[in-house]
């Protein structure tokens, strides 16, 4: 078997030789070859222009053994077609200076066709599938519509979502405007990177695990779930991921996704159980993990293969992105962990 046939047939709960192995943020800062290109340019700027994505998406596949790219962007970027004024201020990451606060904001949201308000991103992606050539798959992605609301409510980031429970709980007619639309935003612009050449797609709910199960169940749910049904026809593995999603494990698997990303704060094998093996998980190892001693590297990792236990379905990775000081010898050494230990 090929290192470009593993992840695919990981998502599809096909057998493969090893388990399959990407990082979410492997192109990044970690990487001295990306922080070169960073002072040259903007965060904005990168995305913006096909050729630099493209060179900052395949580092790390020219770097390490992985089985899969992921086409860099920013969950944000289809927001501006939308009408959302962002900026990536120092220190400070994601401002976004016209925060949707009332119905006049959500109303005045417009819907756009990503070919024509967001070429750049199919542009790097069609780059990026020649010059892989095959050699692994490229992965396309999105925000949630949950984590995008909380951004465009709060207007950045945030650590207790007040402005956006407040909406939620107290305009649930509002929210389901704006959620209705992100979901059907969301789903037209992951199928655009899909025609583009995207071989799967993942879904970032980053800032979900805010929500108690019933909140989840009630407000966000159904509105993932419009979204993931935008994507049936599409014949392409969903990866459905989110963070501290530990309370409603059983309704994002209701919601959708061939896959479901799990963090570090629910054991690997304790997670299938309550998903069911019927679908395939990606995870879980804690990224703070990687800034250890390589012994102690290998027994975390080792520990999550074997909960794993060779059930085809699994792709290792994450349970969130490679932080910025990662050294980047423990980058290389997780992948040759996970391509030794875990074979069936």
């Amino acid at each position: 078997m090929s290192r470009s046939d593993r992840f695919l047939l990981a998502c599809q709960r096909k057998q493969t030789d090893c388990t399959p192995v990407w990082f979410m943020r492997q192109a990044g800062r970690y990487m001295k070859e990306y922080r070169a290109i960073r002072k040259k340019h903007s965060i904005l700027t990168i995305c913006k222009t096909p050729e630099l994505a493209a060179q900052v998406t395949l580092q790390p596949i020219e770097h390490f053994d992985l089985d899969a790219a992921i086409i860099f962007a920013d969950i944000l970027l289809p927001l501006e077609p939308m009408g959302i004024q962002l900026e990536f201020a120092k220190g400070e990451g994601p401002v976004i200076h016209n925060p949707v606060r009332d119905a006049a904001a959500v109303k005045a949201l417009q819907p756009f066709e990503p070919d024509e308000k967001t070429p750049f991103v199919m542009e790097a992606i069609r780059t990026v599938r020649r010059e892989l050539n095959g050699k692994v798959p490229l992965i396309g992605f999105c925000g949630a519509p949950f984590t995008l609301a909380s951004y465009m409510i709060e207007g950045g980031h945030s650590n207790h979502y007040i402005r956006t429970k407040q909406m939620m709980l107290h305009s649930p007619e509002l929210w389901k405007e704006l959620m209705t639309k992100l979901a059907d935003m969301m789903a037209s612009y992951l199928r655009a990177q899909i025609r583009a050449g995207a071989q799967a797609v993942q879904i970032f709910d980053s800032w979900v695990g805010s929500l108690s199960p019933g909140d989840y169940r009630e407000y966000v749910m159904p509105y993932s779930r419009r979204m993931m049904d935008g994507l049936k026809k599409e014949n392409v593995p969903v990866i459905h991921f989110g963070t501290g999603t530990s309370g409603f494990l059983e309704s994002m698997r209701e919601a959708g996704g061939d896959v479901i990303g799990v963090d570090w704060r629910i054991n690997l094998d304790d997670a299938w159980k309550r998903l069911g093996h019927d679908v395939a998980i990606q995870g879980n190892l804690d990224p703070v993990v990687l800034f250890g001693a390589v012994q102690e590297i290998e027994r975390r990792v080792e520990d999550i293969l074997k909960r794993a236990a060779n059930r085809p379905g699994h792709i290792f990775n994450l349970g969130h992105g490679i932080l910025p000081e990662t050294p980047v010898e423990n980058v290389a050494a997780v992948v040759e962990i996970v391509h030794q230990s875990g074979r069936p």
